[in-house]
């Protein structure tokens, strides 16, 4: 059986779908591998090494031609022209409701597993791709916002004086927003955390950072551990309640996301006005609307006095560590949908396990 790597095209994406040391433990199981030349490069991993580890390496068609495709990012039309009729993809899809592209994989025989349809299941952790690459968003976030605000994280005490500690908000306490409120603290900063999900407070504390309880009169609490999305009453009531909280804060790192929705608005321009300038704002919901509405999708800008980062691909920017924590990701879920047998890996019926069924991708 044989499983394709091809380079990610999605400009700005440095990851790749399998690692040198993930190919090793794949051909190790009796699969082909074939990597399309260059695939791992910009994520600091050479050709050589995946030679080494025993990959075959092509152009880019070689690696489309397989049983099986790996990728990171949602695949182009192009991308699905090159894959073999009756393949299976998988990778993020990145997709809501009805997929035009969906639609074009299916139409060629192609079965689609998306990995960010991944159940959170104690099983699936170890496959649980979201999980991995928002964990490094959190971390590289605040890094960028230490390397934004003009002035120190932590107290300083030195012969000429001394700094106070920056106060930092975290909004949203999943994945991400747990490891930026780690991170931040890891850097001396006083740390905030708040969350719609009321069982998120423990988190918060037990990481320790400080939390902040607002009464909006309901929970925030969804299905799967996800957030959902609040009333309109609710909302506005949790708008007025913050701006206080973040009208003080010298850095926000916001990461509130609801499944399939625009991300929600916790922070106005009336309380970036309220900010004090030089005041930095890292938007991790810049992709889906950002969490402030003067977010601008990758790009840095001021307003206000207070600098909005609206980068939407953090895990690139660590890609050596995202790409390998990505690939264990894909490994492990292989280790699942594989029987062996003496003619090599077999594939087992995707509908028989309650993760990779609920991974496929249905019309």
């Amino acid at each position: 059986m044989k499983i394709g790597v091809p380079r990610e095209t999605r400009p700005g994406e440095a990851r790749v779908a399998a690692t040198p040391e993930i190919v090793k433990r794949l051909i190790g199981k009796g699969f082909q591998v074939m990597v399309e030349a260059g695939a791992g490069t910009a994520a600091a991993y050479p050709d050589a090494d995946y030679a080494a580890a025993g990959a075959q390496l092509g152009e880019r068609a070689a690696a489309y031609d397989a049983d099986i495709l790996l990728k990171v990012r949602r695949p182009d039309a192009d991308d699905v022209a090159a894959m073999r009729p009756g393949g299976l993809y998988i990778g993020l899809m990145e997709s809501c409701g009805e997929d035009a592209l969906y639609d074009a994989m299916q139409a060629k025989g192609l079965r689609v597993l998306g990995m960010e349809r991944i159940p959170r299941i104690s099983r699936a952790q170890s496959m649980d791709a979201l999980s991995s690459q928002s964990n490094i968003a959190g971390y590289r976030a605040v890094l960028e916002a230490a390397a934004r605000y003009g002035r120190f994280f932590p107290m300083m005490m030195t012969s000429a004086g001394s700094a106070k500690p920056a106060r930092l908000v975290v909004l949203g306490a999943g994945v991400a927003g747990l490891q930026a409120i780690a991170t931040a603290r890891r850097l001396g900063a006083e740390v905030w955390g708040y969350d719609v999900r009321p069982e998120t407070r423990e988190q918060i504390v037990s990481l320790g950072a400080k939390p902040i309880d607002l009464d909006i009169g309901e929970s925030g609490a969804g299905e799967g551990g996800y957030a959902k999305e609040l009333s309109a009453e609710a909302k506005a009531r949790q708008q007025a309640a913050l701006a206080d909280e973040l009208a003080k804060a010298h850095i926000i790192v916001t990461t509130a996301l609801i499944p399939c929705r625009p991300a929600p608005v916790l922070i106005t321009e009336a309380v970036v006005q309220r900010m004090r300038p030089g005041s930095v704002i890292v938007d991790l919901a810049a992709a889906n609307g950002g969490n402030c509405p003067l977010t601008v999708p990758d790009q840095v800008v001021e307003r206000h006095g207070v600098t909005l980062v609206g980068y939407t691909n953090y895990p690139s920017m660590v890609a050596a560590d995202a790409s390998a924590f990505y690939a264990k990701n894909i490994a492990n879920l292989l280790d699942i949908m594989i029987d062996k047998s003496d003619a090599g890996p077999v594939l087992k019926d995707l509908e028989q396990d309650e993760i990779t069924k609920a991974m496929l991708v249905r019309p």
